[in-house]
């Protein structure tokens, strides 16, 4: 008996504990990972019993022996009324728990719940989104902080052999000031035991403005990563301490000191059985020491800035927009039905990281009735009511300025020009490498000032809608074109959105002027005491020089 019902079930306990090590299924019953996990078990002993009752023995047959024939069970022996009661029953309990979860969670029934998942309230562009300095837009996206990245990284020998720089390139505010942090991992199994007592030494944290990639060395390494094997990996450690929390997605983060953090997202169901998918808290993994703290959703601190995947709130964006007057209206008379366009990207108002996109109408077309930004730590929504281009219009209107170079756009950037809406992009070329920005008016994206540095770039949107008059407030003296004509006092170079540019004194002028050796070949050759005519722009959000001679 031992043989034919307690083998198998031993080999089979062991099996499910090597399937749970190796693949990690949350212990709940709203998870597909638990469901596959007990199929694999009952599988794996039904399998088991069988070999064990209807096969003979391998050492039997290695020594030539017959094997034993297994007896053939009749049907006529079993029950067979208890047998059709059995499938009867299953049946039925089946029908009734899917019907449960059909109903329970279906759009058709709840469609009024779903629409009420993201609380959207209509706000003021001008108020919310102010106008940031030219050194603070963002220029960096996650293809370009990879390239970069690796770029650093190649820079040191003794870390290119051993590690990569991960893929993770989380977007976060740090100070005030958008970078994108990534962890260095390692670079195969053999780095790993040469490497682990050490832990990770670095991450990498890209300044998404200047352009400025740093290596940032920690005094103690980091021990928890999903580079890591066996109980040093990341989910392995978070899945034995959370054994039933279901898992979404993960970050990586720094805290104000700059001390790393693994983010890992939890979801559940809020609509039935299985529907209204949304994140139910998180929990904080130090990267160094794996200690973790689990947050409720409504009360995580103001230093982490992902808790929210953005492909999942603006999944509720859409259903906020989808069914504002009902399941069936969103199918067949579609009234009022909105609905977010297929990009989107991020913004870093107060600390806080954005996710936002267009919202146009159901019916596909080129252009936006309006903007739907959504904070990723408090799932904060609100709705700009602004009319103009998408974001693939003004792509292509960026691109079409300089068509002979055949750059590529960005997905854009939405910002703030003198009170206007506009975009920001930058524009690669065949090598990925930024080569030049562009700003384009949300409402007419034939406006468009494109240079290959952002000031310049500016200096010619905001002449271009001056021209226009398109301008939605005044332009103040200090923000007309100004002209100051004296000798350096002094000048230094640096790289700024991987250009160099040179900072200039002169003797008739308080101000520091930024210029990109673009605008005049001859900068290079300009030392303290050569005479120059600068000519720029002063705005909130700094000074913009548009000619130096």
């Amino acid at each position: 008996m031992f043989k034919k019902f307690g083998l198998p079930a031993i080999l089979t306990i062991i099996a499910a504990a090597v399937n749970y090590y190796l693949t990690l299924p949350a212990m709940n019953i709203k998870s597909g990972s638990f469901w596959s996990f007990v199929l694999f078990v009952i599988v794996v002993y039904v399998v088991l019993v069988l070999f064990f009752t209807g096969k003979a023995k391998i050492s039997d047959l290695v020594k030539g022996v017959k094997p034993i024939e297994t007896k053939k069970i009749s049907f006529n022996k079993i029950n067979k009324k208890w047998v059709k009661n059995t499938i009867l029953t299953v049946l039925a309990v089946a029908i009734l728990v899917g019907g449960y979860i059909f109903v329970s969670s279906s759009k058709i029934f709840n469609a009024s719940k779903y629409q009420k998942m993201l609380s959207v309230t209509e706000s003021n562009f001008n108020t919310d989104i102010a106008e940031i300095p030219l050194t603070q837009i963002p220029v960096v996206d996650r293809d370009t902080a990879t390239r970069l990245g690796s770029r650093k990284i190649g820079e040191v020998v003794e870390l290119v052999s051993q590690f990569n720089v991960s893929s993770y390139y989380t977007q976060i505010n740090y100070h005030n000031e958008p970078v994108r942090v990534s962890p260095l991992e390692y670079a195969d199994i053999i780095k790993w035991f040469t490497n682990r007592n050490e832990g990770i030494p670095y991450y990498v944290k890209i300044d998404m403005a200047s352009q400025n990639t740093e290596l940032v060395e920690l005094k103690e390494g980091m021990k928890y990563s999903p580079s890591e094997v066996f109980g040093r990996d990341l989910m392995r450690h978070v899945r034995f301490a959370y054994p039933t929390k279901m898992f979404d997605s993960t970050s990586f983060e720094i805290d104000e000191n700059g001390h790393p953090y693994w983010i890992i997202s939890m979801y559940d169901y809020t609509i039935g059985f299985l529907g209204g998918y949304d994140i139910s808290g998180i929990v904080t993994v130090d990267a160094v020491t794996g200690e973790m703290v689990y947050y409720e959703s409504n009360n995580v601190p103001q230093w982490i800035d992902c808790v929210y995947n953005a492909n999942v709130v603006l999944k509720q964006a859409d259903y906020w927009g989808a069914y504002v007057n009902g399941f069936w209206n969103s199918i067949i008379s579609q009234k009022n039905v909105v609905k977010t366009t297929a990009g989107y990207n991020y913004l870093a108002i107060n600390d806080d990281i954005w996710a936002y996109t267009g919202i146009t109408s159901v019916v596909a077309d080129e252009s936006n009735i309006g903007f739907i930004l959504v904070n990723l730590r408090t799932k904060e929504a609100k709705t700009y009511s602004i009319n103009g281009a998408e974001e693939y219009s003004a792509m292509e209107s960026a691109q079409g300025k300089i068509q002979e170079k055949g750059y590529k756009a960005t997905f854009p950037i939405l910002v703030n020009i003198a009170d206007t809406p506009s975009y920001f992009i930058s524009l690669k070329d065949s090598a990925g490498l930024v080569k030049a920005y562009s700003f384009v008016s949300v409402a007419n994206y034939q406006i468009v000032g494109v240079a290959d540095t952002v000031a310049g770039a500016e200096a010619e949107y905001r002449r271009l809608l001056k021209e226009s008059g398109k301008l939605n407030t005044d332009i103040t003296p200090s923000g007309e074109t100004q002209t100051v004509t004296g000798n350096i006092t002094a000048i230094s170079t640096a790289v700024v959105g991987g250009n160099s540019a040179y900072y200039i004194k002169v003797s008739d002028s308080d101000k520091i002027f930024i210029a990109p050796v673009s605008l005049n070949d001859e900068l290079p050759f300009m030392t303290v005491g050569s005479q120059v005519s600068i000519t720029y722009i002063e705005t909130a959000s700094g000074i913009t020089v548009s000619e130096i001679k």
